[in-house]
C-alpha cells in the first residue's frame, strides 16, 4: 500500500474506534437502565423474562433498522445478546420472595452443582438454605426440623432408595420434592414416603446456565398441589416456563430427547477415538455445522462420566428406543451398501414430509447459531 491509502485506512480505523467507544458508553447506559427494571420487578414479583415485551420489542426495532438500510437480523442478534446479558444482571438485584412464611428449604445433595444453583436462585429469593449430604445424616432430625421444603437432587440411580431410606419422617405440611431427569419411579417414592404435598420437578438445562430466563422446568404433580403453587410461581420470577406433564409421557419423551441422544453422541466420540481422529484437522476442515455438531460431542466428554450413565442407564425402556435406532441405522446403511439411491431419496422425502412445517422453521433456527459458530472461529 502506498502512504496515501495507509492514511486514510488509519484515519477511518480513528473514526471506527470512536464509534467504538460511543457504543461502549451507550452499553453502559442500557445495562444500567435494566438493572433499574430488574429492581422495579423485583419489588413486585415480576418475572425477568416478558416474552411478550421482547417480541413486541424486537419486532419495533427490527422494523427501525430496516429504515435506516440496517440489517434486521444484525440488530436482532446485538439486542438478544444484550438481553441475555441484561438477564444475568437481573438475576444478581435478587428475586421477590413469593412464601415468606416457609420455614427453611433442605436441599439433598446440596454439594452437587445442580443443588447449587437451586441453592443459590432460592438464596436470591430471600429463602433460609440448608444442605444436607451423605455425611449429614446423624444430624438429619436437627437439619429437617421446620423444614418447608425439601429438594432432592442426587444421582438418580441412589434417588428412589434415598427417599425410601431417609425421608420418610418429614412434618406433615412440608413439601417434597425432587429434581431427577426420571420422574415416574421418584414420584412414586415421594408419594409412597411422604404423607404431604410432593411434586416433581425436571430442569431441561444444566448447572452451568448463567440465567434461568427461557429455561424450561417440567412439573410432574404428585398431591396437594395447591400447596406448592407458590414455588411453580417463584420458578416463573426466575425466569423458567413451566411445562406440565404426566410422569410417564415425559419419561418416555426422555427415551428420546435424553437417553438416545447422549448414548448416539458417546458412540460418535468414541468412534472417532478408535479412528484416531485428529481433532485439530477436522476443526480445519469442518463446516460451521459440522463444527456445531463435533462440539456438542466433545461437550459431553468434558463432563461427569457417571452423570451420563446414570441418564442413559436410569430406564429400561431406553435400550428399546436406542435399540430402534440401531436398526434404523443398519437399514439405512443396507441402502448405501446395495447403492440404492433412489430408495433413500423416498426415505429421506418421506422423513421431510413427516417433519413438515418444522423442517424450515428448524433450518431458520439452525442458521442463526450456525453463524454464531462460525463468528467464533479465530483461524
Amino acid at each position: 500500500m502506498n502512504e496515501r491509502t495507509t492514511a486514510e485506512l488509519e484515519n477511518l480505523r480513528g473514526l471506527i474506534d470512536g464509534v467504538d467507544q460511543q457504543l461502549i458508553h451507550l452499553l453502559r447506559k442500557r445495562l444500567d437502565l435494566v438493572a433499574q427494571v430488574g429492581a422495579v420487578k423485583h419489588g413486585a414479583g415480576l418475572p425477568i423474562y416478558a416474552p411478550q415485551r421482547e417480541a413486541a420489542m424486537l419486532a419495533k426495532r427490527r422494523e427501525e433498522a430496516k429504515k435506516m438500510d440496517v440489517s434486521p437480523q444484525l440488530i436482532e442478534d446485538i439486542l438478544r445478546r444484550l438481553m441475555r446479558e441484561s438477564y444475568l444482571n437481573e438475576k444478581d438485584i435478587g428475586f421477590k420472595q413469593v412464601n415468606p412464611d416457609l420455614g427453611h428449604v433442605v436441599i439433598v445433595g446440596g454439594s452437587g452443582k445442580l443443588g447449587g444453583l437451586f441453592s443459590q436462585m432460592l438464596v436470591l429469593s430471600g429463602y433460609q438454605v440448608k444442605v444436607i449430604d451423605k455425611d449429614d445424616w446423624a444430624r438429619a432430625d436437627e437439619i429437617f426440623d421446620g423444614a418447608g421444603l425439601v429438594l432432592v437432587t442426587v444421582p438418580i440411580g441412589i434417588t428412589c432408595d434415598l427417599i425410601k431410606d431417609k425421608l420418610t419422617t418429614l412434618p406433615q405440611s412440608c413439601i417434597l420434592a425432587d429434581l431427577t431427569s426420571i420422574k415416574g419411579e421418584p414420584v412414586e417414592a415421594m408419594l409412597a414416603a411422604h404423607s404431604g404435598p410432593v411434586v416433581g420437578l425436571h430442569p431441561m438445562f444444566g448447572p452451568d446456565v448463567g440465567s434461568l430466563a427461557k429455561q424450561v422446568v417440567v412439573v410432574c404433580h404428585g398431591r396437594q398441589s395447591a400447596e406448592y403453587q407458590w414455588l411453580l410461581e417463584q420458578i416463573q420470577i426466575w425466569g423458567a416456563r413451566i411445562v406440565e406433564a404426566e410422569p410417564e409421557r415425559h419419561d418416555k419423551a426422555m427415551q428420546l430427547v435424553q437417553a438416545m441422544r447422549h448414548f448416539s453422541s458417546f458412540v460418535y466420540g468414541l468412534n472417532l477415538y478408535k479412528e484416531e481422529a485428529d481433532i485439530e484437522s477436522l476443526l480445519q476442515f469442518s463446516s460451521p455445522i459440522y463444527r456445531l455438531e463435533l462440539a456438542m460431542v466433545g461437550r459431553l466428554f468434558a463432563q461427569s462420566p457417571e452423570l451420563y450413565a446414570d441418564i442413559i442407564f436410569a430406564q429400561k425402556e431406553s435400550m428399546q428406543a436406542i435399540g430402534d435406532y440401531l436398526d434404523n441405522y443398519s437399514q439405512a446403511l443396507s441402502l448405501l451398501q446395495v447403492g440404492d439411491r433412489d430408495a433413500f431419496v423416498e426415505q429421506f422425502k418421506e422423513v421431510a414430509q413427516w417433519f413438515g412445517d418444522f423442517a424450515p422453521q428448524f433450518q431458520r433456527e439452525s442458521r442463526a447459531m450456525l453463524q454464531s459458530v462460525n463468528d467464533m472461529k479465530t483461524g
